[in-house]
C-alpha cells in the first residue's frame, strides 16, 4: 500500500491531480490509514498509470477514467477508440498479451515497433517500468504464467543490454558499479537505470543479479568505482541489500552506496535514488561530476 505522496512518484502524477482524479472521475477509490490517510494498492498504481497513460495520448481525462473502468486499457486500444488525431502511445499492455502468446516472431515485431517509435530520453520511466508493472498484475492475478512472464523478461532483457552495450562512453566519466545483491535476479529495472545512467554521461561496470557481498566488495576494490547502485526489486531483497551495503561501508566507507527500486525505502541503509530513472541518473552524475 502506496501513500498520495509515493503513489504520485510511481505514476508521474502529482498528488493534487491523483485527488481530482478520485474525487471527479472515481477512476480509484483508495483505502484509508487509521489516521484518514489515503493508501494506494497495485490495482490503483496500474488503473491510475493507465488514465495518465491515455490522457497523455491526448484523451480527455473523463474519456480516459471510462476507458479504465471498461477495464479493457490492458490490452491494445482500437483505433476507433481513440480521440481523432490522436496516437495509441499509452498501450502498456504489450508485454501481457506477449507473455500470453509465446510467439517469439510476434515478440520480435512488436519489440522492434516499440524500441523504433520510443523517445530515448522517456522511454525507460513513461512505457517499459509501467508496462513491467502491468505484466506483473497480470501475473499475480493468474492472467499469465510464469513461462510467459520469463519469455518476455529474457527478451527484453536481451534488447536492453544491447542498448547498454550501444551507448557510447566519454572520457573521464564517472565510473558506476551497478547490480542486484545476493539471490536477486530480477534484473530489468536495474538494468533500464544502467542504461539512464550511461545516457546521463556514467561509466556503467555492469555486473547482474545474486551477486553476494564479498563479491560486492572484491568489485568495489578492483575497479575502484565512484558509486555504487544496487537494486531493491523484492521485498525478499532487502536482508541481502543490507548486508550489501553493510561489508561495503566496512571496505570504503567513503564510497557512496545508492538503493533503487520498488522496496528501496524498506532497507534502511544506503541512499535511496527515488522512483524516476531518467532524474535519478542525472543526479548521481551531476553529483560524481562535483566530486
Amino acid at each position: 500500500m502506496y501513500t498520495v505522496k509515493h503513489a504520485a512518484v510511481l505514476t508521474g502524477i502529482p498528488a493534487e491531480t491523483l485527488r481530482m482524479w478520485e474525487r471527479r472521475y472515481g477512476v480509484v477509490a483508495p483505502a484509508r490509514s487509521e489516521g484518514g490517510y489515503r493508501l494506494y494498492d497495485d490495482a490503483a498504481i496500474a488503473r491510475l498509470t493507465a488514465m495518465h497513460a491515455l490522457v497523455e495520448a491526448g484523451w480527455s481525462p473523463r474519456r480516459a477514467a471510462e476507458q479504465v473502468a471498461s477495464g479493457t486499457t490492458l490490452g491494445r486500444t482500437s483505433d476507433a477508440a481513440m480521440p481523432e488525431g490522436a496516437e495509441d502511445e499509452g498501450d502498456l499492455g504489450v508485454l501481457v498479451r506477449l507473455a500470453r502468446d509465446l510467439d517469439p516472431r510476434v515478440m520480435a515485431r512488436e519489440l522492434d515497433e516499440v524500441f523504433a517509435r520510443a523517445d530515448a530520453d522517456t522511454f525507460l520511466d513513461d512505457w517499459l517500468m509501467p508496462a513491467l508493472r502491468q505484466l506483473g498484475l497480470a501475473w499475480q492475478r493468474g492472467e499469465v504464467s510464469v513461462a510467459g512472464e520469463h519469455f518476455v523478461s529474457a527478451s527484453l532483457q536481451r534488447r536492453l543490454a544491447a542498448v547498454l552495450d550501444g551507448v557510447p562512453g566519454t572520457d573521464d566519466a564517472p565510473r558506476v558499479l551497478v547490480g542486484l545483491a545476493r539471490g536477486s535476479r530480477h534484473e530489468l529495472g536495474v538494468l533500464a537505470f544502467a542504461i539512464a545512467l550511461a545516457r546521463a554521461g556514467a561509466e556503467v561496470v555492469y555486473v547482474g543479479g545474486d551477486l553476494p557481498p564479498d563479491s560486492w566488495v572484491v568489485a568495489a576494490t578492483t575497479q575502484r568505482p565512484d558509486a555504487v547502485v544496487i537494486g531493491v526489486p523484492s521485498a525478499d531483497d532487502v536482508p541481502a541489500v543490507r548486508d550489501t551495503v553493510s561489508a561495503l561501508g566496512a571496505v570504503r566507507p567513503e564510497l557512496p552506496v545508492l538503493v533503487g527500486g520498488r522496496h528501496q525505502d524498506d532497507v534502511g541503509a544506503g541512499e535511496p535514488l527515488g522512483h524516476s530513472l531518467r532524474d535519478a541518473a542525472t543526479a548521481v552524475v551531476a553529483r560524481l561530476a562535483r566530486s
